[in-house]
């Protein structure tokens, strides 16, 4: 029965999760967080465990994720991945609510948006997960740039950690943190292109439509590292995160906020809007070219995002 009831949450989990729309996938922020913690020095792995240990979801439903007779060091491993999915796990979950406008995605005024108070705080915060630069392809003016977003919920946090502020915020900061620097190496994440027919952007390619494969530009990018989600995709995020070249040591040593985000930006231009992706919103018809120097960037991406965050947690953590 016991049996039983593990394979009962653990379908629920994949259920739950499957319906929502994730940035980078589950797979490919699990990946980021793989990455990441290969590059931990022990101090820092003794100290994620403890701080992971005091979400919510660490016992109700990550410890379900993890298979049977796993090893311990592998579970921890394991949990880190899984929390980097943490702020995308929130947003099917009824007991969190959106705050702002535009369902979500544009930050409520007053200092509500920008709020730190721990896991006592239900907004889901959407606006948090992207830094949506906007570029122009004709002479519309730049709408500015929302505030807070990605970018400014880094720094923030990252102050946290270094602070001598409460395990349980740094809880909370954390999780944040190993999904947010994922987030900004999605070139879609720090982009939005503007135009005559979309004067505030079109949403880090959510309004862009693709006909091959049907959906979304945004989605199509999102998925690039691999389209599983929850419990199933751990085990191709560690798969994936094994097969990255490393990043350059330079690039990986970069710890400035604004470097990451103008680096998708620049890509966002260079080669997510690129042939054939054209002027307008679509529908376009993605091509093998296309899709092989996406997976390329995809994986580029992925594994700076990880050195970073290691980067920044061995730098900042107390």
């Amino acid at each position: 029965m016991a049996t039983l009831r593990k394979l009962l949450a653990m379908m629920l989990c994949l259920v739950v999760f499957h319906s929502i729309s994730h940035a980078w996938g589950d797979v490919g922020h699990m990946s980021v967080a793989w990455v990441a913690y290969q590059k931990l020095t022990p101090q820092s792995k003794a100290r994620v465990a403890k701080l992971l240990a005091q979400n919510p979801y660490y016992k109700t439903k990550w410890k379900t994720m993890i298979p049977a007779g796993t090893s311990a060091a592998d579970r921890k491993l394991m949990m880190f991945m899984i929390a980097a999915t943490w702020p995308d796990q929130i947003k099917g979950d009824k007991a969190y609510k959106n705050d702002g406008t535009a369902n979500g995605d544009r930050p409520p005024a007053g200092p509500s948006a920008s709020q730190n108070k721990g896991y006592t705080d239900h907004a889901r915060h959407k606006y948090w997960h992207f830094t949506d630069m906007p570029f122009a392809v004709d002479s519309t003016p730049l709408p500015p740039v929302p505030n807070p977003n990605a970018g400014t919920q880094i720094e923030l946090f990252r102050q946290t950690l270094a602070s001598n502020k409460s395990d349980k915020l740094k809880s909370f900061d954390l999780v944040w943190l190993l999904h947010l620097v994922g987030d900004v190496h999605q070139p879609l994440h720090s982009a939005t292109r503007v135009s005559s027919t979309d004067p505030q952007g079109d949403a880090g390619g959510n309004g862009v439509k693709l006909a091959v494969p049907k959906g979304e530009l945004h989605a199509f990018w999102d998925g690039l590292p691999g389209s599983d989600h929850a419990a199933a995709a751990i085990t191709p995020a560690m798969k994936y995160g094994k097969g990255l070249a490393a990043a350059d040591p330079t690039l990986a040593q970069d710890d400035k906020i604004s470097d990451w985000v103008s680096e998708s930006l620049k890509i966002a231009q260079d080669s997510v809007y690129s042939d054939p992706i054209l002027a307008g919103d679509g529908p376009f018809s993605i091509n093998d070219v296309y899709t092989e120097a996406a997976r390329k960037i995809a994986a580029q991406r992925v594994e700076l995002a990880g050195e970073r965050l290691a980067n920044l947690i061995n730098n900042n953590l107390k």
